[in-house]
This record gives structure tokens, sequence and C-alpha cells, in this order.
């Protein structure tokens, strides 16, 4: 079957038995997806405000309390078990990434699960729009720029931003159609130059797989939900269990929302 019509069910289960081990970019495609930031108690607060001060690049979607580890947008999931890949960070770095979280999980985690930019591109398939890094079967390239994110305790560090080339008659098209998603990012932070942002090389990621950028098309940049990953780094926290980029949730959320909060 389809991955992309898989129920969000049937791609958790996917995941969690090892048939699933890459990027979920077009997996289930009608259902919203998350990055996960999961720190000590003791640092919950502080990465909360970061993320109210930081909405662009981290839109919460669910925090899910110390000791729980079924969230309410996915219903039977498993967040140590539920990404294809995790990262573990330790000490102030980068410990190495695991695909089961369970073994080193702690019941002193909360859990923060943020929006992924990967939900609004069935929206724009449906719109005749290519999506490159599905078309090549890559991961998305993500970069981290010279922009600062707003600082909240230890949290602190610059903004990273996906991208997504489109000829430039499809960039209106394209922010209209993402403008609509303000809890998955919503639409584009830049447009054009990569040089703008402090980026050198397109074709250098600093997470993810570049794409091709054809000739006459821009490259059309969103904020990403990578960005915490940085702000992990600069926070030095003792422990902390993340996504690996690319790597996500899939909720029981539609793409199109509503999504938790909406109603309030």
């Amino acid at each position: 079957m389809d991955a992309s019509r898989w129920s969000a069910a049937e791609a958790r289960r996917a995941i969690r038995t090892g048939e699933w081990t890459g990027p979920t970019a077009g997996l289930a495609a009608a259902h919203a997806q998350a990055n996960l930031v999961a720190v000590p108690r003791e640092h919950a607060f502080d990465f909360l405000l970061f993320c109210q001060r930081n909405p662009r690049s981290c839109p919460l979607l669910e925090v899910v309390d110390a000791g729980r580890v079924e969230p309410e947008c996915a219903a039977g999931g498993d967040l140590r078990t539920d990404f294809p890949r995790y990262r573990v960070f330790q000490d102030g770095a980068l410990a190495g990434e695991v695909e089961d979280a369970a073994p080193l999980w702690r019941d002193d985690l909360v859990s923060f699960l943020i929006g992924c930019s990967f939900s609004f591109e069935a929206p724009l398939l449906a719109a005749g729009l290519e999506v490159r890094h599905l078309t090549e079967r890559r991961n998305v390239p993500m970069y981290r720029t010279v922009r600062l994110t707003r600082r909240a305790g230890p949290f602190r560090g610059p903004l990273v931003v996906s991208m997504r080339p489109f000829r430039p008659a499809e960039v209106a098209r394209v922010s209209e159609i993402t403008g609509r998603y303000p809890r998955v990012h919503g639409a584009p932070v830049h447009v054009g130059d990569p040089a703008a942002l402090g980026i050198s090389d397109l074709s250098r990621p600093d997470y993810g797989d570049a794409v091709t950028v054809r000739d006459g098309e821009v490259p059309v940049f969103w904020a990403c939900g990578v960005t915490p990953q940085a702000a992990l780094l600069a926070a030095r926290l003792p422990f902390a269990i993340t996504h690996a980029p690319g790597h996500m949730l899939v909720t029981d959320l539609p793409c199109s929302g509503p999504f938790p909060g909406d109603d309030v």
C-alpha cells in the first residue's frame, strides 16, 4: 500500500516495528507531523518560554507531562518508540542517535511536540506544486542561519530553516497555502538570496540532504523545528532527547487542523 495513504496509527506501527526507518516526509500525508524535545522537568518552564518567544520555529502542538509517554495527539502512541530515529544530548553535546529511545527514557522528562512543515506538503502537492525532496526521495535540507532566536533561560541560538525551491511565479501561491498553517511553521521566513541568512552553499545543508535547485528557481525558507536542537547545545543541559532531523511523529491530527488550542 502507498505509505502516503497510511492512517496515522498504521504509520506509527510501521515505525515502531522497524518497517519504516527513514525520514517521514510524505508518510500518512493526511496527518500532521511533530518534532520532539524532551527535557528534564527542572528545565521545562524555560523551554516552554523559549517556544512562546519563538512561535515561528517552535509552534507547540502539545506538552506531555513527565511520567507520560502517550500523547493526546497520537492515541495509543509511545514517544519512546514512534519516531524513526532520535538524538540524545548529554552534558551539553550531541551524544549520538538511536532508533529506540525506550532504554534511555527517564520519568522526569517533559516532552514538547512541535509542529512540522512536512504537514503542509500535502496541500502544496494538491495545488499542483512540486516538493523537490519528495520527488528526489531525500530528506528536506535544513540550514543554520545568522538570525538569532529570542533567549529564554539557558536556551538560545540560531534560527534553523528548511528549504524548498520553487519558480518565482509560484512563490505567492506557496506562501498563501503554507500561511494557512501557522501551527506547522506557516508562511516562509525568507525567499531568495541564501546569503541574507548567512547560508553560503545550498549544496551543503547542516541537516538533511541537498536537493536540486534548477535554473530559474528560487530557494524558499521556512522556520524549522530543528531550531531547538541548536538551543539545546547552547543550554548545555545534562540530558535531553529529540527527534533526529526529518524523522517525525505522525499524529492523529489532520493537516488542515483544527489543532489543540485553536478553539480557545
